[in-house]
């Protein structure tokens, strides 16, 4: 039996892309992803973008953005403004 440690593949989808933000679905509840306040998905791929896994602590994984998010960042985003607004182009955004 063939099983990938630390990544959960349930549990969390993406249910639309728009031209405005990406929303998504973690466990039954939706979160929209304004690409003004998560630039980095602005000009990805598609495919990337769909691309979205769970880990094991419950964070958001995107493997081929190198994109990882708390579920809080999206639901507490001050704490994370340190986050948002840097200009790197790949972001890992944990609480200190």
């Amino acid at each position: 039996m063939s099983q990938t440690i630390g990544i959960v593949t349930s549990g969390v989808e993406v249910v639309q892309i728009t031209p405005f933000g990406i929303w998504i679905d973690v466990s039954g509840k939706e979160y929209f992803l304004d690409y003004e306040q998560y630039p980095w998905f602005r000009k990805a791929a598609i495919g990337d973008i769909w691309n979205v896994q769970l880990d094991q602590h419950g964070n958001l994984h995107w493997p081929t953005l190198d994109i990882d998010l708390e579920i809080d960042s999206l639901i507490k985003l001050e704490r994370y403004r340190w986050c948002i607004d840097s200009k790197k182009p790949h972001c890992y955004c944990f609480s200190n």
